[in-house]
């Protein structure tokens, strides 16, 4: 009989110093929580085809944006027709639409509860980067697919700092009438295995929320512009496209679309940019207060917040705010935004089909840029509106075709408001395209 074997002291050691690091790096990964289905359940929403590939192509790719709806900003009084506000209630229809998408980038708003997030994501072959403005309790996460992209490059956009003039005064340089603290996210995405140079930067922000502020929007969306073609140039990166998805907080006919969109501004558009011009007590402390400043931070505030100018005075000279002119000067350049739904579903209503957009409920002229956005991105009790976008800018030498667009959700499906269970876990809804780009002829 053969002896039993006996290891030697060193073998032992060998092992317990294997079976010690499997366990370290077994406890140092996170823990991907499975999705539940049941309490994940959603509406389910087709692809439409809008146009057929073709080959060859420069690249193809699949981007969704989505504003989650932050935890830390759920009221009860802002959505009281919907029956889940927890976030246990929410959370698995918010993971399971996202992963659903099959996205190969995802640019998130309102992001918040990342020990939660991060590990689905994770999960699902995502890496990320997140940002946050300054003491805000959520932020933006760009998410993309880490066997097809490396980050080559990121840059956050603080709007409250950036300059929209060259002369006058610290503040008038700025031309800002509120301190906001949003932001922009802008990451350069390289094709991870493609030809030398190959990939695409990708923008998302989250816009000042007070519908009355049109002139700060237009201001911050120009901002974002301007500054995504800057670091594209300084990087070089001419011939990489350009993604600005997220949630702008204006609707197609507000003047903020119509400058990147690159339509001119309709008389009403310039009186409503001239009406909010006006400064508040953020950039000027000697404003007299009309009501407490901390009711007014309210990222979401109430309808009777919504209506008036608070804490505000009318904009001089010396404050450096732009005109409707410089407005569209600081949007002025050849390489214009297109949406993709705009685009996408104009393509649609010319093949015959009828897709639900919001142009007819707005009164807007088919012609003008916006009419065909979807119908609906944001729906409540109380506000039922258009606010998210995916705008693509392409490089001179090459241009982009919308493929397939995700059918936003039917009306009656969203009765009588987001978030609500087996329908979305957000009050926003979700927007994902495939592009591909070719060379121009």
């Amino acid at each position: 009989m053969s002896k039993r074997f006996q290891p030697t002291p060193e073998q032992v050691a060998l092992q317990e110093a294997r079976r010690l690091k499997k366990l370290q790096t077994a406890s140092s990964r996170p823990i991907v929580p499975a999705v539940d289905l049941r309490k994940g359940k959603i509406v389910e929403r087709p692809w439409v085809a809008v146009q057929e590939g073709r080959e060859p192509c420069v690249q193809r790719i699949t981007l969704m944006t989505w504003n989650l709806l932050a935890q830390c900003l759920v009221r009860r009084d802002l959505f009281p027709t919907s029956d889940c506000l927890k976030a246990a209630e929410r959370e698995h229809m918010i993971y399971h639409e996202l992963l659903s998408s099959s996205a190969d980038i995802m640019c998130l708003q309102e992001v918040d509860r990342l020990e939660k997030l991060i590990p689905v994501i994770e999960g699902g072959n995502y890496s990320h980067v997140f940002a946050a403005g300054p003491r805000k309790k959520h932020g933006l996460l760009i998410a993309f697919r880490k066997d097809a992209y490396e980050t080559r490059g990121t840059h956050v956009v603080h709007y409250d700092d950036v300059n929209v003039r060259v002369e006058g005064s610290e503040c008038a340089r700025k031309g800002s009438s509120f301190r906001t603290k949003n932001i922009a996210s802008i990451v350069a995405l390289g094709k991870i295995g493609g030809n030398d140079g190959e990939g695409i930067i990708v923008a998302t922000t989250h816009l000042f929320w007070h519908p009355l502020y049109a002139y700060e929007r237009a201001r911050q969306a120009g901002i974002l512009l301007r500054e995504i073609l800057k670091f594209r140039e300084e990087n070089g990166m001419s011939h990489w496209p350009c993604i600005l998805a997220g949630d702008f907080n204006f609707p197609p006919d507000d003047p903020g679309y119509t400058l990147l969109a690159g339509d001119p501004l309709l008389a009403k558009q310039e009186e409503r940019l001239v009406y909010s011009r006006v400064v508040h007590v953020s950039i000027d402390p000697s404003v007299p207060l009309t009501e407490p400043k901390a009711a007014e931070d309210d990222e979401d505030g109430d309808s009777a917040t919504k209506k008036v100018f608070k804490n505000t005075r009318l904009a001089q000279e010396e404050d450096g705010l732009l005109n409707p002119t410089e407005l569209s000067e600081l949007f002025s350049t050849a390489s214009r935004p297109r949406s993709a739904y705009d685009a996408g579903q104009r393509v649609l209503q010319e093949h015959g089909q009828a897709p639900a957009r919001c142009g007819e409920r707005l009164s807007m002229p088919a012609q003008r840029l916006g009419a065909f956005e979807p119908e609906w991105t944001s729906y409540t009790h109380y506000w039922k509106t258009v606010l998210d976008y995916i705008f693509v800018i392409d490089p001179v030498d090459q241009h982009s075709t919308v493929l397939r667009l995700l059918q936003p959700h039917k009306t009656e499906s969203m009765d009588p408001g987001l978030p609500r269970k087996g329908v979305s876990g957000s009050d926003h809804v979700s927007l994902a395209v495939e592009l591909e780009w070719h060379n121009s002829q």
